[in-house]
C-alpha cells in the first residue's frame, strides 16, 4: 500500500511540475514590472522587434509631417536616422521606458478583458529620437509633434479564453510550487524502500521538466500559427521566447536536478552492494 501511496504521488510530481512553474512565472514574473521589463529589455537589440519599431516609427512620423515635395526624402531620412538610433545607449533606455509603460496595459488583457494583443507604447522611443533630429539640425524635425503609437508585437484571438486561466495561476503562484515540493517529500517518506523512491522521484522531476519544455514549445508554435497576417513573426517568436525565457530556464534546472538526484540515490545503493 506504501509503495502504491508512493507511485502515485510521484506521478502527480511529475504532472504538477509544468503546471507549478507557470503558476509562478505568472505570478512572479509576468505580474511583475520590474522582471517583465527586465524580461524584454534584451529585444531592444534584436533584429526583427528592431526591424518593426523602425518601420512603425518612422510611418508614425512621416504621416504627421507635411514637407510638400520633399516629403519622401523625409520619410528615408527618419528612416536611417531611427535604424541608427536603434543602436544607440538611448534607445535602449527609451525603450525600457516604453516596456515598463506597456506591462499595466499588457496585465489588463489578460486580466480584465480590454484587448487581446500585446502592444508596446513608444512614445518614450519618439520622444527620444526627435530630440535627436532636432539636435542634429535634421530639416522638419521640429514639427513631429508629440505622439502616441501603441505597436503590436503579438496578437490571440482566443486569449480571451485564457484569462480565467491566467487569474488562477497567479492565486497559486506561491502554493502551488510549494504542494509540488511536499508532495515529493512525501513520497519518499512513505516508500518503503526509500531510495528507489527518491530515483523515481528524481526520474519523475525529470519528467515534469520535459512536459514543461514541450507545453512552452507547443504553445510558441500554436501561438504563431494564430497570429493575424500584420503581425510580424519573426518579432512575435522573439517576444514569446523573451517572456518565456523564465519556463525554459527552469525546466533546464529541473531536468538537471532530477536527473542528478535519481543518478546519486542509484550509484549510492550500488556502491553499497559492492563488497
Amino acid at each position: 500500500m506504501r509503495t502504491i501511496l508512493s507511485a502515485v504521488l510521484i506521478v502527480l510530481v511529475a504532472l504538477l511540475v509544468p503546471a507549478s512553474a507557470v503558476a509562478y512565472w505568472a505570478d512572479r514574473e509576468l505580474g511583475d514590472a520590474d522582471r517583465y521589463t527586465a524580461a524584454m529589455s534584451p529585444l531592444a537589440s534584436d533584429p526583427a522587434v528592431q526591424g518593426v519599431v523602425v518601420t512603425q516609427v518612422t510611418r508614425a512620423l512621416a504621416g504627421q509631417i507635411d514637407a510638400g515635395p520633399f516629403q519622401g526624402g523625409v520619410e528615408v531620412l527618419l528612416g536611417e536616422a531611427m535604424r541608427s538610433f536603434t543602436g544607440t545607449p538611448a534607445y535602449r533606455t527609451a525603450w525600457e521606458a516604453a516596456n515598463r509603460a506597456a506591462h499595466a496595459a499588457f496585465l489588463d488583457a489578460l486580466t480584465t478583458g480590454h484587448g487581446d494583443a500585446v502592444t508596446i507604447d513608444l512614445a518614450p522611443v519618439i520622444a527620444s529620437v526627435k530630440g535627436d533630429l532636432v539636435a542634429d539640425g535634421v530639416p522638419f524635425a521640429d514639427r513631429i509633434p508629440e505622439t502616441h503609437l501603441s505597436v503590436k508585437v503579438m496578437e490571440y484571438d482566443g486569449l480571451g479564453a485564457l484569462r480565467k486561466g491566467f487569474r488562477m495561476l497567479q492565486v497559486a503562484g506561491v502554493w502551488l510550487p510549494l504542494l509540488t515540493l511536499v508532495l515529493a517529500a512525501t513520497a519518499i517518506a512513505v516508500a518503503v524502500r526509500r531510495r528507489r523512491a527518491v530515483v523515481a522521484t528524481g526520474l519523475g522531476l525529470a519528467v515534469g521538466a520535459v512536459l514543461l519544455w514541450i507545453a512552452v514549445a507547443l504553445c510558441r508554435r500554436l501561438t504563431l500559427d494564430d497570429l493575424p497576417a500584420d503581425i510580424d513573426r519573426a518579432a512575435a517568436g522573439a517576444v514569446y521566447d523573451a517572456l518565456t525565457a523564465f519556463l525554459r530556464t527552469t525546466a533546464r534546472v529541473i531536468l538537471a536536478a532530477g536527473l542528478v538526484a535519481a543518478l546519486a540515490a542509484w550509484l549510492t545503493g550500488r556502491l553499497r552492494r559492492t563488497p
